[in-house]
């Protein structure tokens, strides 16, 4: 494949990327517009991102994208200049068409040459844009503001004549100026369309991949400048155009500014210009002052100045939307140079290998204490100090924030509430939160059950809430905070709660409980995570609270977390979640059992203490409990758990993890201290496996477990309870699954 065609599939790939940022986008300002129909930034920032999609797409030669996305636009651009309102019906067919676009798009990007799903695309398409042309052809709102609008748009019809000129390089980086000829087609009339070959060498010079090519043309449009200059949005740096408006009084202000530099502020960009003086530009600042003092006193939105320069006459309309077009394009690309994409593969690369750099330092070490040498050894935590700087500088590059997750369930909950019957809220705290990448890709579906299992069995209907004394509008809540190198994700809800006594009864039914066994309400609330168990009447196509719950826990676990619930009938359901905020390296403390070192991951120990084998009551081979500063502390005898059968030595310790509010105790052999640890998954032999989260390779290359301070905290705690169902005593037996591990 030559360069160009690289360069070209590489546009193409950032054009999709951003394309799906995009329909987010329109997603969030058409859930935003259903409670503000009147906020105009969210329109002009919905019609922006429909535009953006529709001209990009057209450079690139989508044509089906570009069809569907000019009838959206079309309607948006009603919308924009008042003639239309969005009201329920509207925004679901917007939403349904944003949905199109984006299989459009997928399939666009995959070069799936399926007719079959092409043909359906296409047909999906027709009826898409016969729907919104239907609101096309509605004649506008007869209102003053709506008037007003569509007189301005009128008044911006005429003919624009565009001056072009491509860089030498244009063709290497991946660009036709064909197509973007072809797409100013779509934004208006062409006529009068001359190129330009003035600068074409002799042939014998002539190199076949430099562009000399120039064109000079006639535009007849009622867009704006923006819409007009949104072509080049893809080839602005290989591409110089001089834009000429309509002749008017102000295109010579226009003609002015867009020669200018970019300039942040209106106001100077309208001095610079000429269009007006310092004096009038003063004067209206300080008219501007003294209408938000009177503004915020009367809680009315004060006037932009912009707006009070043209109310005035000191300036026509058309220079100003020129500024603020301008102004925009400025604030655009210093957001963008703000950030820099990475291909996902690259950062993980990256990420292994100052794994890697760790261990070498650990290896390091380890010779410079044989060595015995201080100066080794002090240039040694030199550069430990360096590489967890590096550690952490490198995984923060993957750490996202939750918000991200969170408001994809916006629209989840929108259209299921619709479906449901039900009035639903969704309200977010904690959007600021941030975790690695790889975490938010893993939770994200555990995350969308628990998120519908809220609204189809907790939320009640309107009637049944109002019957009960409660707002119609249920609500659901997602939350989320940082605590001891963990993210804690709460869902929750307002609706009725769990039956803990109708999990029991059906619990009983299957056998998983003992006859004369008594639970507690947290063990009957727990029962929600068997298999199959639920306390829904009837098993929807949304969900089944109940249904799947195991399979959530299990996935939850796989990541080294936890899920507690918590509930109160009449009141709502709260499941909280925890889980570490990165999945790569951690901060761990060493310890040894027998000839085996494992890892407990720092963030869970809450202390060391002495050992003495008096004070240690067995309740069995493995676990037992002791008495810490007058409480009792449930503890797990690793040597026994890990089937180690050699002789224990004299002084013994006992490390106190701590997961949430619960307490235990690892008796262990020796402790080792702080130890950077890269993980390493376990195959899939011992994915299975109990108390036991992943593996290290040490600085000597022995290799370390991971100790699964959850499952073993819990293990604990199991064995110390007498009130536990058959179904969980039955996983406290360990050494039949671990033993075989520390061999």
């Amino acid at each position: 494949m030559s360069d160009d065609a690289h360069l070209y599939d590489d546009a193409l790939a950032t054009f999709f990327a951003e394309a799906r940022e995009m329909l987010q986008q329109i997603e969030d300002c058409l859930l935003i517009l259903e409670t503000d129909p009147a906020d105009q930034e969210t329109i002009n920032t919905l019609f922006r991102a429909a535009h953006t999609i529709k001209g990009s797409a057209g450079l690139f030669g989508l044509d089906q994208v570009v069809r569907a996305t000019h009838q959206v636009e079309s309607v948006l651009d009603r919308v924009r200049n008042v003639e239309l309102r969005i009201d329920g019906a509207l925004s679901d067919r917007l939403l349904k068409s944003a949905d199109l676009i984006a299989a459009l798009l997928e399939h666009a990007a995959t070069g799936n040459g399926d007719t079959a799903a092409t043909v359906v695309l296409e047909a999906r398409t027709a009826t898409m844009t016969k729907e919104l042309a239907a609101y096309c052809d509605l004649k506008p709102a007869a209102s003053p503001v709506a008037q007003a609008a569509a007189v301005e748009r009128d008044n911006s019809a005429g003919t624009w004549h565009l001056s072009l000129r491509f860089g030498i390089d244009t063709f290497r980086n991946g660009f036709d100026p064909l197509s973007v000829v072809r797409y100013l087609g779509t934004v208006g009339e062409l006529a009068n369309v001359k190129v330009v070959v003035d600068d074409i060498p002799a042939l014998e010079d002539l190199d076949p991949e430099s562009c000399h090519l120039g064109f000079e043309l006639d535009l007849r449009t009622t867009a704006d400048q923006a819409a007009i200059e949104a072509a080049f949005d893809f080839v602005r740096d290989d591409c110089v155009m001089q834009l000429l408006p309509p002749a008017r009084p102000a295109a010579d202000f226009v003609e002015a500014m867009a020669a200018l530099p970019d300039e942040s502020r209106i106001g100077d960009l309208l001095v610079e210009s000429g269009a007006v003086s310092v004096e009038t530009l003063n004067a209206a600042l300080m008219r501007q002052h003294q209408e938000q003092a009177s503004a915020a006193e009367m809680m009315t939105p004060p006037r932009r100045l912009g707006e009070i320069l043209v109310a005035e006459g000191k300036v026509a309309s058309t220079v100003v939307d020129a500024a603020l077009s301008k102004q925009r394009k400025h604030e655009q690309r210093q957001e963008e140079a703000r950030f820099v994409r990475v291909p996902a593969d690259k950062l993980d690369e990256l990420i292994n290998l100052v794994g890697e750099l760790v261990i070498c330092g650990a290896g390091a070490a380890v010779l410079a204490q044989g060595l015995r040498s201080p100066t080794m050894t002090e240039t040694l935590q030199q550069m430990s100090g360096l590489v967890e700087e590096i550690r952490n500088g490198t995984l923060g590059l993957r750490m996202v924030q939750i918000g991200e997750l969170f408001a994809r369930y916006r629209r989840v909950v929108r259209d299921t509430a619709v479906e449901l019957g039900k009035a639903i809220t969704l309200e977010i705290e904690g959007a600021e939160t941030e975790l690695d990448k790889a975490v938010v890709e893993k939770i994200s579906d555990p995350l969308m059950h628990l998120v519908r299992n809220a609204m189809d069995h907790g939320i009640e209907s309107p009637a049944a809430r109002v019957a009960a004394g409660k707002p119609a509008a249920g609500t659901v809540r997602l939350a989320a905070h940082h605590d001891s190198g963990h993210i804690v994700i709460r869902v929750s809800d307002d609706g009725h709660g769990l039956d803990g006594e109708r999990l029991e009864a059906k619990a009983r039914a299957r056998g998983l409980i003992a006859p004369n066994l008594v639970l507690s309400e947290a063990d009957r609330l727990q029962l929600i995570f068997e298999p199959g168990l639920s306390t829904a009447e009837a098993v929807t196509n949304l969900s089944g609270r109940g249904v799947g719950m195991d399979v959530v826990r299990r996935n939850i676990e796989a990541l080294r977390g936890s899920i507690v619930l918590d509930s109160e009938p009449g009141e709502g359901t709260t499941i909280e979640i925890r889980l570490p905020l990165t999945l790569a390296i951690i901060d761990g403390f060493l310890v040894r059992v027998g000839s085996s070192s494992y890892v407990i991951p720092l963030h869970a120990v809450v202390e060391c203490i002495d050992a003495p084998a008096d004070q240690l009551q067995a309740n069995g081979d493995w676990a037992g409990h002791l008495r810490l500063r007058g409480d009792v502390l449930p503890y797990l005898e690793l040597r026994q758990v890990f089937g180690v059968t050699d002789k224990p030595p004299v002084r013994r310790s006992v490390v106190v993890v701590k997961q949430g509010n619960a307490l235990a105790g690892l008796v262990v052999d020796q402790l080792m201290g702080e130890y950077q640890t890269v993980i390493k998954p376990l195959g899939k032999l011992f994915h299975m496996l109990r108390g036991i989260s992943g593996s290290t390779v040490m600085g000597t290359g022995e290799v370390a477990l991971i100790l699964d301070v959850p499952a073993l905290v819990k293990l604990a705690i199991e064995h110390e309870s007498h009130d536990l169902p058959t179904a969980l005593r039955e996983k406290s037996a360990p050494a039949a699954r671990i033993e075989t591990v520390g061999a």
